[in-house]
């Protein structure tokens, strides 16, 4: 693949994500060995800004992608084209789903901040220096959500602005879709970027973990939508509410369905041979 298209593909990226980051603080470059207790802690502090900044974009990619499954009545829903009248992905809690599910449960390489980070500030822009501890573990969520933002760009560079604050949460429904055929085809530019990082024996399987992720996120939008994880109390083990999931479909749960699906059918208790 030509050095240009892969400069052109890094650059874009970096524009969306410097878009939608903190700017770097003037001399945090230092070593913090050098630095007074007072003004390690405002590092600390703007550290933990930044951490926040890039939840909250990364919760914004993921409400994009839970209105691309489940629309429903909200603005993002409007905003793609596909509103619905019924409660949806973001009423059903969708978007911390696909963060817990995508950070806690999702099988993924544990790769060290080191390599793939050193990828990644490049589409970060400048407030990606200080996100990562040198001994971290990237969350796999970020890492989807600036996945799906680069190709939301390249599919459409307009989505570069516009309302809500990431690029693949702005594209309307046909967009989203060129989003995920670029990442399942898969797009070369993006199997380099990530190839070129991952450690042996990964080589050369970006391609098919690039798949693999892409059906993956539309399985865990679709389960997470219809799911009762939003108003599940694992303390009391009962729901605080009814899943939106029952709501859309109409589900009676068995102590409220038909009466003959209640208890021992006829009053049975025992059956013979």
């Amino acid at each position: 693949m030509p050095r240009t298209r892969r400069r052109a593909f890094l650059g874009t990226a970096g524009a969306l994500a410097a878009a939608a980051s903190l700017p770097l603080a003037p001399g945090e470059a230092h070593a913090s060995a050098r630095l007074a207790p007072g003004a390690r802690t405002a590092r600390q502090d703007v550290r933990a800004a930044r951490r926040d900044a890039l939840a909250e974009w990364t919760l914004d990619t993921m409400k994009g992608l839970a209105v691309f499954v489940v629309p429903g009545p909200d603005p993002y829903s409007r905003a793609q084209g596909t509103p619905r009248p019924e409660p949806g992905g973001i009423e059903a809690g969708l978007p911390a789903f696909l963060v817990d599910m995508l950070d806690r449960y999702l099988p993924f390489p544990d790769l060290p901040a080191g390599g793939l980070a050193d990828a990644l500030l490049p589409l970060l822009g400048p407030a990606g220096a200080g996100l990562f501890e040198s001994d971290a573990v990237i969350p796999l969520s970020p890492v989807v959500a600036l996945l799906l933002n680069a190709e939301a760009v390249r599919a459409d560079p307009r989505s570069l602005t516009g309302p809500f604050l990431t690029p693949f949460a702005r594209l309307p429904y046909r967009g989203k879709a060129k989003v995920f055929e670029m990442i399942e085809g898969p797009d070369p530019a993006l199997v380099e970027v990530v190839d070129a990082q991952l450690p042996e024996p990964l080589k050369r399987t970006a391609s098919g973990l690039l798949r693999y992720l892409g059906g993956a996120l539309l399985e865990l939008s679709a389960l997470g939508g219809y799911s009762e994880w939003a108003v599940f109390d694992p303390g009391t083990r009962r729901l605080r509410a009814r899943p939106v999931g029952w709501q859309v479909t109409g589900y009676q749960y068995a102590e409220a369905g038909r009466p003959e699906f209640r208890g021992y059918y006829q009053g049975r208790r025992s059956t013979t041979g």
